[in-house]
C-alpha cells in the first residue's frame, strides 16, 4: 500500500454508472452540444409559492442558525401529522429523524445497521446508490431479478433468497427505475415472509409516494403490516413531490433503537439539515396539498405520451410504470444491429452512447444492475419530450441489421 491509497473498502465500491452518464452529457454540453437530458431525476416545476415564502420569511425572521443534527421539533411534529396523515402511520417525535436529503439519511441507516458480510436482499433494477450504499459498508448485496414479475420482489423470490445470514431488504416503491409500484396484497405477502424471519430489518423508500398514476392506491409496508413497525424504517423526503431537491430535507420514521443508531451517525459526520429549508418544509407539509394531484397528472400524461411514443420504435419494449417519473425500455431487440458508422449494438451501453451522438441523454441498464435496459425521465417540459423521443425514434430507424 502506497501512502496515497484509499482504504480497501472505498477502493471496491465501483463508481456509479449514473454519475459517468452525467459527467459525459456535462463535458458535451460544456463543448456547445444541444442535448436532450433524460438522464437527470428532478421535477422540472418551481417550488410552490406557499413554500419559498415560507423560507424567505424564515431567513428575515432569523432562522440561519444551528439546529439539531437530526431536525428541529417543530419539523418533526409535522412530519409525525404527515405520516398519520398520508400513511396511518404514528410515529412519536423520538421516533423521527431528519436528514439534508433522503440520500444521507439512507446512507446513515444501512451504516448504523450492518456490518462486513451481512447480506442484502435487493430487488433489481435498483436505485444505484442503494447498492453503493451497501458496498460501501462491505455487506453483501443479494441481487434478485424482477423482470418476471412487473419488476416487484415477489414472496417466493424474497423467501428463496433469504440465509441466515440475511439482514436488511431494500424495498422501493414507487421504484426508481421502474415506477412499478406495490399493491396492499403484495406487501402484505412480503410481510408473511418476514415473519418468519425475524433477523431482517426493511427499508422502505418511500420517496415517489405521491407520484402514482392511474388512481392506484399507495400503500407502504408499516402501514400494511404494523406488527413488524419494530423492524421496519419508512424513508421520504421533500424533493420529488414538492419540488425541492435543492432544499435537501430527507426524513424517516421508525423503531427507536434504529432511529437512535442515525442520530448516533448524524451526530459525528452531519451538521444537520439547514435551518431555512427545515421551517420551509413545515409549510410544504402543513401547508395546501392540492397541487401534488395536479402534479402527478401532469406526469401521467407525459407517462402515456412517452409509452404511446417508444412503443411505436421497432425493436423496443415498453412496460408501463405505475409511478415515479422513469420509463425503462426494454432495448434487447435491438442488440446486433448497427450504427451509420458501423459499430454494433452489443448492450444498453452501447446504446446510451449512440443516443449521446445523436444528443440525448439516456442512463443505460448497468447503473441499474439490470441489462437490457434504458431509463428515461419524464420529469421534463411537453416540449423536450417531444423533441427526445423524436430523436431517440430517428436514431433507432438510422440503425441497420447486422451482418
Amino acid at each position: 500500500m502506497t501512502r496515497a491509497s484509499l482504504s480497501d473498502l472505498v477502493a471496491s465500491v465501483p463508481p456509479s454508472g449514473i454519475t459517468d452518464t452525467f459527467n459525459r452529457a456535462y463535458a458535451l454540453r460544456q463543448q456547445g452540444y444541444d442535448l436532450v437530458d433524460f438522464s437527470v431525476g428532478e421535477p422540472d416545476c418551481e417550488t410552490p409559492e406557499h413554500i419559498r415564502a415560507a423560507g424567505i420569511a424564515a431567513i428575515h425572521a432569523g432562522e440561519t442558525r444551528y439546529t439539531p443534527s437530526d431536525g428541529t421539533l417543530a419539523l418533526k411534529q409535522a412530519i409525525a401529522r404527515k405520516f398519520a396523515r398520508d400513511n396511518e402511520l404514528e410515529f412519536s417525535t423520538d421516533n423521527i429523524v431528519v436528514g439534508a436529503g433522503a440520500k444521507p439519511l439512507l446512507a446513515a441507516a444501512i451504516q448504523s445497521l450492518l456490518n462486513p458480510n451481512d447480506q442484502v436482499i435487493m430487488p433489481t433494477p435498483l436505485w444505484a446508490s442503494h447498492l453503493g450504499m451497501v458496498q460501501s459498508v462491505g455487506a453483501k448485496p443479494i441481487l434478485v431479478d424482477t423482470q418476471c414479475s412487473n419488476f416487484k420482489l415477489t414472496a417466493a423470490q424474497l423467501n428463496e433468497h433469504t440465509t441466515p445470514q440475511t439482514r436488511l431488504l431494500m424495498l422501493c416503491s414507487p421504484s426508481n427505475p421502474t415506477g412499478a409500484v406495490y399493491s396492499r396484497d403484495e406487501l402484505s405477502a412480503l410481510a408473511e415472509v418476514l415473519r418468519r424471519h425475524p433477523n431482517i430489518m426493511v427499508i422502505s423508500d418511500d420517496l415517489y409516494e405521491h407520484i402514482v398514476f392511474d388512481d392506484l392506491p399507495f400503500w407502504t409496508l408499516a402501514q400494511v403490516a404494523p406488527d413488524l413497525s419494530d423492524r421496519i424504517l419508512t424513508v421520504n423526503g421533500l424533493s420529488k413531490a414538492y419540488a425541492m431537491t435543492g432544499w435537501r430535507i430527507g426524513f424517516a420514521g421508525g423503531p427507536t433503537w434504529w432511529i437512535h443508531g442515525i442520530k448516533t451517525v448524524f451526530g459525528q459526520v452531519s451538521g444537520g439539515p439547514c435551518s431555512i429549508s427545515q421551517v420551509a418544509g413545515i409549510a410544504a407539509l402543513d401547508g395546501p396539498q392540492g397541487f401534488l394531484k395536479e402534479n402527478c397528472a401532469i406526469y401521467q400524461s407525459r407517462r402515456d405520451y412517452a409509452l404511446n411514443a417508444l412503443r411505436g420504435i421497432d425493436g423496443l419494449d415498453v412496460r408501463k410504470p405505475e409511478g415515479a417519473f422513469y420509463i425503462m425500455p426494454n432495448c434487447g431487440g435491438l442488440n446486433g444491429r448497427q450504427t451509420p458508422n458501423g459499430q454494433r449494438i452489443t448492450n444498453s451501453t452501447d446504446l446510451a452512447n449512440y443516443f449521446l451522438e445523436q444528443c440525448v441523454v439516456v442512463v443505460p441498464g448497468p447503473g441499474f444492475a439490470c441489462d437490457p435496459f434504458f431509463r428515461i425521465s419524464i420529469a421534463t417540459s411537453d416540449m423536450v419530450l417531444r423533441e427526445g423521443l423524436a430523436r431517440i425514434s430517428a436514431a433507432v430507424n438510422a440503425l441497420v441489421s447486422g451482418a
